[in-house]
């Protein structure tokens, strides 16, 4: 399943972020928001119990969600949307994998894996900012599906045609969260009109080859 979001505060803030003048602070800033918001969005079935608990007044019937959620950010760029979620999902588990695109072959090339062998985690939310070719985002599936995780969802700020298929094709049971669904890849496999290179813009950095 692939969900684009329709939300206006997510169309406004998007907006804001793909601005090439919008500097790194209020980048950052912006990606926080904008992945509180698409959480929000993604979370909308977790599983819950029913409680009771004791207000001023009385009693009241209230619900509990029962799943452990994970927050799984793809590094670097992930970053900065973990915290967004965790405005959500205060008491989520975090678990980080490092990859980074070979910028020759466009293939990802793993060099963190922080998922334990036997994770607590019903469902892991996959965070990265750019949905390219889906191929950092397979590999990050494939790493925490391999740990036993029984549900997964990932979540973007903008994602391309070629790596919504790519990522389908290979994870049909994954479902994808996106703010946008663009137009193309480059030549170069970065995402058009897209906003550039996120993790660069979140921290003030050169192109590294991310």
């Amino acid at each position: 399943m692939v969900t684009e979001s329709r939300h206006p505060l997510v169309r406004q803030t998007l907006s804001a972020l793909r601005d090439v003048g919008t500097r790194p602070a209020e980048f950052r800033r912006l990606v926080r928001v904008l992945a509180g918001l698409l959480a929000y969005e993604a979370t909308a079935d977790l599983p819950t119990e029913p409680v009771q608990v004791t207000t001023p007044m009385g009693i009241a019937p209230g619900v509990r969600v029962v799943d452990r959620v994970g927050v799984v950010p793809i590094l670097r760029a992930g970053l900065g949307m973990a915290d967004g979620i965790l405005d959500l999902l205060p008491e989520a588990e975090v678990w980080h994998v490092g990859l980074y695109r070979d910028e020759r072959t466009l293939k990802p090339r793993e060099y963190y894996n922080k998922i334990p062998p036997r994770p607590r985690m019903k469902i892991a939310l996959l965070v990265d900012p750019m949905l390219a070719t889906g191929g950092s985002a397979i590999r990050a599936c494939e790493v925490v599906k391999a740990a036993g995780v029984p549900r997964l969802k990932l979540i973007s700020l903008i994602a391309a045609p070629e790596g919504i298929a790519a990522l389908r094709d290979q994870m049909p049971d994954v479902a994808i969260h996106v703010g946008a669904i663009d137009e193309r890849l480059n030549e170069i496999g970065f995402i058009y009109p897209g906003l550039g290179d996120a993790g660069d813009r979140q921290f003030n950095t050169e192109s590294t080859g991310e």
